[in-house]
C-alpha cells in the first residue's frame, strides 16, 4: 500500500484533520511540540509565492489575453475573487475543508478559527515535526483563493462583477471546500485507500491536479456554457491585446509556482527538492513541445503557443510534482502540451463553446492528463517514488476514479453556483457594456488613456 504521506500537502491536511488545535502532545500530556523554525519559514516563502502566482502572476497573464476594454475589469475580477476567497476562507472555508469532525465529503468544528492560535501546530509528514498552524492555514487559504480566479478565465469580458462575487461565494462553499476534504483530509472520500470496498490504493494528488486544476477547469466549461458566448464570437477576431503583460504573467506563475509545488512537502527537505526539479523539466519540456506541435501543424512557434506549454506542464505537473522522477516528469510535461493544445486548436472549435481563456482546455484537461499520468510515473521502473509493491494499473483506477469524483461534483456544483448568481443579480453584462468594454460599464476606468 502507497504511504498516505506521499500524497502532498493536502494529505497533510489530513493529519490537520485531527491536529487543527495543537495535536502535537504525546499522551502524557507533555508540553506541545514547537515548530521547526526551518520549515515554518519555508512554508511562510510558499505561502507568498503562491499569492504572487494570482496578483501579479495570473492578473497579468488573463489580463494581456483579452482585449485592452476589458484589461482592467479581468483584473479586478481575479484581485476581488482572491480576496472574498479569503475572508471566507477564515470565516467558515478551513473548518469546512480541514475541521476537527467530519465525514467522506466535508468536515466542521473551527468555523471563525476560533480553535486555532499562535500556540496551535500542524503535523508535518516526518513524525514529531510540526509547523504553525496559521501558517498551514494561510497555505491552503492561497489554494482556494486562485483556484477560484482560474475559472474566471473562461467567463471574462461578459460576466457582471457582482454575479461574479456572488458565484465565487458559493462556488467555494459547494464546490471546492468539499472537495478539497475529499482529496486531502482524512476520513475524506478520496484520501482514504480501499475505495468501494476494494484493495484499490490511495490517490494520489502532490498538490491539486484534482483540487485544483480539474475542479477550476471543469466549473470553467460549465460556467462559459451556461454564460453563454461573447458577442461576436466566434465570427469576429478577438486576439490577445497584450502577449507581453501574457509573458510577464506567465513568468511569474512559473516562479510562484515552486512555493505551490514544493511547499506541497510541507517541509524544506528531498520531498520539496523533486517537486522542485520536476516543476523545472515538465514545464520546460512542455513549453517546447506546444511550439513543435505549432510547426509541426503549419503554424509559426509563437509566444502565446509558448505561455500557453509553460501553463499546460505546471498544471500537469501539479498533481506528480513529488511522485515523479525527473524522466516521467518530462516525458508528462511533452504529453499534457500537445493533448491540451488538441483540446484549444481542435476540441473548443468542434464544440463551440466560448472559454475565452481556455481555462478549460488548458487546467481541466491538464489537470486530468496529469492526474491519471501520476499513477503512471509513480512507478519506480520511471524514476518514480514508488515502493517494490506498486501496481500501476491499480493506482491508475484510482487516479481516474479520483477524476471522475472531481468532475461530476464541479458540474453539479458549478451549476448551482452559476444558477443562484443568476437569481440574484442576473449573469451578463448589457450588449452595450459588452460592446463598450468592461473597464468603463462596470468599473468606470480605462486600462490605458
Amino acid at each position: 500500500m502507497i504511504r498516505k504521506s506521499l500524497c502532498g500537502a493536502g494529505a497533510l491536511g489530513a493529519s490537520l484533520f485531527a491536529a487543527s488545535a495543537a495535536h502535537a502532545q504525546d499522551a502524557a500530556g507533555a508540553a506541545a511540540a514547537v515548530p521547526d523554525p526551518g520549515n515554518n519559514a519555508w512554508m511562510m516563502t510558499a505561502t507568498v509565492l503562491v499569492l504572487m502566482m494570482i496578483l501579479p502572476g495570473l492578473a497579468l497573464f488573463y489580463g494581456g489575453l483579452t482585449r485592452s476594454k476589458n484589461m482592467l475589469s479581468t483584473m479586478t475580477q481575479i484581485g476581488a475573487t482572491a480576496a472574498l476567497a479569503m475572508l471566507i476562507w477564515v470565516l467558515w472555508g478551513f473548518s469546512t475543508a480541514f475541521g476537527p469532525m467530519g465525514n467522506a465529503f466535508f468536515a466542521w468544528g473551527n468555523a471563525f478559527l476560533l480553535n486555532s492560535s499562535p500556540e496551535t501546530t500542524a503535523a508535518t509528514f516526518t513524525d514529531g515535526v510540526v509547523i504553525s498552524e496559521y501558517v498551514f492555514i494561510s497555505f491552503q487559504m492561497t489554494f482556494a483563493a486562485i483556484t477560484a480566479a482560474l475559472v474566471l478565465g473562461a467567463v471574462v469580458e461578459r460576466m457582471k462583477f457582482s454575479a461574479v462575487m456572488v458565484f465565487m461565494a458559493v462556488w467555494l462553499t459547494i464546490v471546492y471546500f468539499p472537495i478539497a476534504h475529499m482529496v486531502w483530509a482524512s476520513g475524506g472520500f478520496l484520501f482514504e485507500g480501499g475505495m468501494f470496498g476494494t484493495d484499490l490504493p490511495v490517490a494520489l494528488d502532490f498538490a491539486g491536479g484534482t483540487v485544483v486544476h480539474i475542479n477550476a477547469g471543469v466549473s470553467a466549461l460549465v460556467a462559459c456554457c451556461v454564460l453563454g458566448k461573447r458577442k461576436g464570437y466566434p465570427t469576429e477576431p478577438m486576439p490577445p491585446h497584450s502577449l507581453t503583460l501574457t509573458m510577464v504573467g506567465t513568468g511569474l506563475l512559473w516562479v510562484g509556482w515552486f512555493g505551490f509545488n514544493a511547499g506541497s512537502a510541507l517541509e524544506a527537505n528531498g520531498s520539496a527538492a523533486l517537486a522542485m526539479i520536476n516543476t523545472f523539466v515538465a514545464t520546460a519540456s512542455a513549453g517546447l513541445a506546444w511550439m513543435v506541435v505549432e510547426r509541426l501543424m503549419g503554424h509559426k512557434a509563437s509566444a502565446l503557443g509558448f505561455c500557453s506549454g509553460i501553463i499546460a506542464g505546471l498544471v500537469a505537473v501539479t498533481p506528480a510534482a513529488g511522485n515523479s522522477g525527473p524522466l516521467g516528469a518530462i516525458v508528462l510535461g511533452a504529453v499534457a502540451s500537445l493533448i491540451c493544445y488538441l483540446a484549444v486548436a481542435k476540441l473548443k472549435p468542434a464544440l463551440g463553446y466560448d472559454d475565452s481563456l481556455d481555462a478549460f482546455g488548458i487546467h481541466g484537461i491538464g489537470g486530468m492528463v496529469g492526474a491519471i499520468g501520476t499513477g503512471v510515473v509513480f512507478s519506480p521502473a520511471l524514476g518514480g517514488p514508488g515502493g517494490d509493491d506498486f501496481a500501476m494499473g491499480a493506482q491508475v483506477v484510482t487516479q481516474i476514479v479520483a477524476v471522475l469524483t472531481s468532475v461530476v461534483w464541479a458540474a453539479v456544483g458549478t451549476l448551482i453556483a452559476i444558477y443562484a448568481a443568476k437569481a440574484l443579480t442576473g449573469l451578463r453584462v448589457s450588449p452595450d457594456v459588452e460592446v463598450e468594454g468592461l473597464d468603463i460599464g462596470e468599473h468606470g476606468e480605462r486600462a490605458y488613456n
